[in-house]
């Protein structure tokens, strides 16, 4: 089988990897692909991904035999529709499915007519209203602030500092409407499905650190991951029986259920879990933590997803656990300085792909004479692979120390969630 995947991050890297060990596969493509995927793909860099004329020609070119869209771009675009229409198998959000992601008032509007446990949230379309709303609100309150549109990465900020909102919500006010919503305590935890139209499969649930560091609480979208979460059997059955069952039942009976991947951003409250948000696509870095512990082949998952039964599919994981570390470009999430040279990557680097930890490039450019740049916010993500949390967290830091990647900075306590639960 001949498979197009669209993407250049980091997490189209980790989804290239899986692709690339199943055996039924017998050419991999990427669009456009970074560096890193050039090693187990064939990158198209010419194919704009957000080009549905251009993906289009780069299917019948290549005689693909399938296109997987993880990424939120050629979603927006339309790509997935234009491909269907010219009977090309695409797994990827619908239109109207993405509006779980592209329109959050929608997405609460859903959760509430399929009693789904949510914030208390309230959509502001201009910063009268903001600032009014927060004037009226309890001295000291937190809340979650985030744009009401998609975004490339999840820029949400959370704080009771009303000055502090104000002056984030005009960054984000610049795309639209903005949603306020109740700040929910809690761990953090990312489920990650493949759905068709009759079921889905769940994939190791992983825990994301979303801040610049663990007492700033600057937003990213996301400098680590962890996978899996230790949690006790009754909490993923509410995480199921709560959020999950209730959204695909929802999704069938509104007629916006499809064949791709559904990413649900969960906080596990003292109340129970809470659904903070619906990513029609794969989440990074949470799909670079889950990849690696993952033994099923993909191909079983796409045909299964093919012929609507997913539910069917036994995902077959290892042992492991994983911690997943995202080195960023100096000046990220806010102005992330690209053409700076990465004087720590070269080939071996890129081949520790196969071994431990597991190296996947994001937002870097390679130039004819081998030289590696930065070329947007998040560039490397490296995985620890071990027996506990604590042993994968070893085996990431000791490569990254060892390469010593001085152009780029990362977070320190990823994987420290096995004393601590602040994200």
């Amino acid at each position: 089988m001949r498979i197009l995947v669209l993407g250049s991050g980091a997490k189209d890297h980790a989804l290239a990897w899986w692709l690339s060990r199943s055996a039924y596969i017998s050419e991999l493509y990427m669009a456009p692909g970074n560096p890193g995927t050039a090693d187990i793909a064939i990158n198209l860099p010419d194919t704009d991904n957000s080009d549905c004329e251009a993906v289009y020609r780069a299917v019948k070119e290549h005689n693909i035999d399938a296109v997987f869209i993880g990424t939120e771009a050629p979603l927006l675009a339309g790509v997935r529709e234009y491909l269907a229409e010219r009977g090309v198998l695409c797994f990827g959000a619908t239109k109207e499915a993405q509006r779980l992601e592209d329109d959050k008032a929608y997405a609460r509007a859903f959760t509430e007519r399929h009693g789904i446990p949510t914030p208390c949230n309230y959509l502001c379309s201009d910063m009268d209203s903001l600032k009014k709303y927060l004037d009226n609100s309890e001295e000291n309150k937190r809340f979650t602030i985030k744009s009401n549109s998609m975004t490339p990465s999840r820029v949400v900020l959370s704080s009771s500092d009303k000055s502090a909102i104000l002056s984030y919500a005009r960054i984000l006010f610049s795309r639209g409407p903005v949603l306020l919503e109740d700040y929910v305590p809690g761990i953090h935890v990312t489920a990650t499905l493949f759905l068709d139209k009759n079921g889905y499969l769940l994939l190791p649930l992983a825990s994301e650190y979303t801040n610049v560091s663990h007492s700033e609480g600057t937003p990213t979208g996301g400098m680590g991951a962890i996978a899996p979460i230790p949690l006790k059997e009754e909490i993923k059955s509410q995480i199921e029986e709560r959020i999950i069952i209730p959204t695909l039942k929802g999704m069938k009976e509104e007629d916006i259920a499809y064949k791709g991947t559904l990413t649900l951003s969960i906080i596990l409250s003292e109340s129970g879990p809470v659904l903070v948000d619906y990513h029609v696509r794969l989440n990074d870095p949470a799909t670079q933590a889950m990849v690696p512990i993952i033994e099923t082949d993909i191909l079983e998952i796409l045909r299964a997803m093919e012929k609507d039964t997913i539910s069917s599919v036994n995902l077959r994981t290892s042992n492991e656990c994983t911690v997943a570390v995202v080195l960023a470009a100096p000046g990220y999430p806010m102005q992330p300085e690209t053409g700076r040279e990465i004087k720590g990557i070269d080939y071996s680097y890129l081949m520790d792909i196969n071994s431990k930890p597991l190296v996947f490039v994001g937002a870097v450019k390679k130039t004819s004479d081998g030289r590696y740049f930065t070329d947007g916010g998040r560039n490397i993500t490296v995985v620890g692979r071990g027996e506990n949390l604590q042993d994968a967290n070893e085996k990431a830091y000791t490569l990254i120390q060892r390469r010593k990647l001085d152009a780029l900075w990362y977070r320190d306590d990823i994987g420290n969630k096995l004393f601590t639960w602040e994200s």
